[in-house]
């Protein structure tokens, strides 16, 4: 008998990204296609992108779909780095429509909440008991709860008000570059925002995501915050894995 396979597709502000999953390893299945985020990323043009990668993978099983957006019952209701025009769009019956698809057939979610899925059920697996949250840092901060390996999701962590500022303005990856902060400085920033987390949530595991994960040892050293901080595994594969898992685990209920 075969692995089971899946299908996800990553969108983020600058590219989208796909590929087939390998379910039984949490693993791509050959490289991932990435297209840049079309200018402006309206919700038909950013269909378009992902119609288009899904039918040059020639994949016609369930696909998975994250956006940087909160995410219920398929709808978006916020846009981060995205096109505004994604508010108040039924994103699963969009793409549903464009891949010629029945509705349950395609799970749209949170791409912070994607990622933390992969992490849980494929990176972390022997870190799920208590309140486990994944933080991604990029352009913003993603995050992703789980209790006891349970999801809560659409958390907006990383828009958490610290010393008078919503948190990802100061300590998102991109303000490390955008201010050229040594690792220290930036650290110092994170250790901040993850202290006020832990004041509201006191979690017992975090997990630190995002492209500056490749880098962990530069900084994870120099927090300052009582919660054991972890690098993410699968890092820029997580979103895709998350979500084609996500899309399997709906379809197969």
């Amino acid at each position: 008998m075969g692995a089971a396979r899946g299908f996800g597709v990553d969108i983020g502000g600058s590219g989208i990204k796909g590929c087939e999953v390998d379910l039984d390893a949490g693993a791509l299945v050959g490289d991932r296609l990435r297209i840049p985020t079309p200018v402006p990323s309206t919700p038909d043009a950013v269909a378009d992108v992902v119609a288009d990668i899904v039918e040059r993978f020639g994949w016609t099983g369930p696909v998975g779909v994250t956006l940087p957006a909160v995410v219920k019952r398929g709808v978006a209701h916020s846009a981060a780095n995205i096109d505004k025009g994604w508010i108040g769009t039924d994103a699963a019956a969009l793409f549903a429509k464009r891949l010629g698809r029945p509705d349950s057939e395609v799970v749209v979610l949170n791409d912070a909440d994607a990622a933390g899925i992969a992490e849980i059920n494929y990176g972390r697996t022997a870190d799920r008991d208590g309140v486990v949250v994944l933080l991604t840092f990029g352009t913003g901060i993603g995050s992703a709860l789980f209790l006891d390996g349970r999801l809560v999701p659409n958390t907006e962590f990383g828009h958490l008000e610290i010393d008078g500022h919503d948190a990802e303005t100061r300590a998102a990856a991109s303000v490390k570059e955008e201010k050229d902060l040594s690792w220290e400085e930036w650290a110092h920033r994170v250790s901040r925002y993850v202290s006020g987390l832990e004041d509201l949530i006191w979690p017992d595991l975090i997990i630190a995501g995002g492209g500056v994960s490749k880098k962990a040892d530069k900084w994870l050293p120099l927090l300052k915050v009582r919660t054991t901080v972890v690098a993410a595994e699968l890092r820029n594969d997580a979103g895709i894995v998350g979500a084609a898992y996500a899309a399997r685990q709906v379809t197969a209920g």
